[in-house]
């Protein structure tokens, strides 16, 4: 809930719960714990711990055999001020398919060659079959429908040799990587690889457009990871393709 101007443009925001500004907030977390009164007490403590204050466990059920999941409520002191907050912004225009192969056909004068996958031992294709298939996603078109884009889907379990031998034999202009696989931060960890393979194998003028998504990716990594754009949850087909068009056209002519 807003608080108000906190002075010098800063916006302050507190939890609403029950009423506003009252800081309450509603947990869920799993402890490899059977679940009794013991455990219990720990998920309270935990919470406590979290700086929920009071904690009230309002649910508890074991999952399979020495596992219990559990849902706390309580309140939280903490403000968040707004003005602080970094994500990465939408820094170019939203074109329809129209306007993207328009805009390939006339800058390119060719089909631009967009390869996808999920790498590693990842096989939710979910994710990148929305963007890249021409059933695309809550009725927006993927990127098969644009008829300027030449799309190869590699599907899923796909090695990162294998990724980047497919970009070179497509002259690929983007590759595409989904990540849904996150334990113990195998998105991460594989997407390091992946660039660092591009970067050894391909000069810097002749790589392909690095881009990555998931719904546990941080936006901000881009550069950390080695890559040029990380799209988060909810990220349309019209998204990704206005984003070819800024960086492989627009960006690319005003530099030239």
């Amino acid at each position: 809930m807003f608080e108000g101007d906190g002075g010098g443009g800063k916006t302050i925001v507190r939890p609403y719960g029950d009423t506003t500004g009252d800081g309450m907030v509603q947990v869920s977390f799993t402890l490899p714990v059977p679940h009794d009164k013991r455990s219990e007490g720990a998920a309270v403590q935990l919470a406590g711990k979290m700086g929920i204050d009071p904690a009230m466990l309002v649910h508890a059920k074991q999952m399979g055999d020495g596992f219990t999941f559990f849902v706390v409520y309580g309140r939280v002191s903490h403000l968040v001020d707004l003005s602080a907050v970094q994500v990465v912004e939408r820094d170019y225009p939203l074109l329809g398919a129209k306007e993207v192969n328009a805009a390939v056909k006339r800058q390119l004068r060719r089909k631009l060659s967009v390869v996808g996958a999920c790498i590693g031992t990842d096989a939710h294709t979910v994710g990148i079959d929305a963007i890249l298939n021409v059933k695309g996603i809550a009725g927006e078109k993927g990127l098969e429908y644009y008829r300027e884009l030449k799309v190869t889907n590699l599907g899923a379990q796909v090695s990162v040799p294998e990724l980047v031998e497919a970009a070179r034999a497509e002259r690929a202009d983007a590759v595409l990587v989904s990540q849904v696989v996150t334990q113990r931060d195998a998105h991460l960890h594989n997407t390091r690889e992946m660039s660092a393979a591009f970067r050894e194998a391909m000069p810097t003028g002749r790589r392909p457009l690095l881009i990555v998504g998931g719904p546990r990716f941080d936006e901000t990594m881009a550069d950390e990871l080695g890559v040029d754009r990380i799209f988060g949850r909810g990220t349309t087909p019209g998204e990704v393709a206005s984003y070819l068009v800024h960086a492989l056209i627009t960006n690319r002519k005003k530099v030239a």
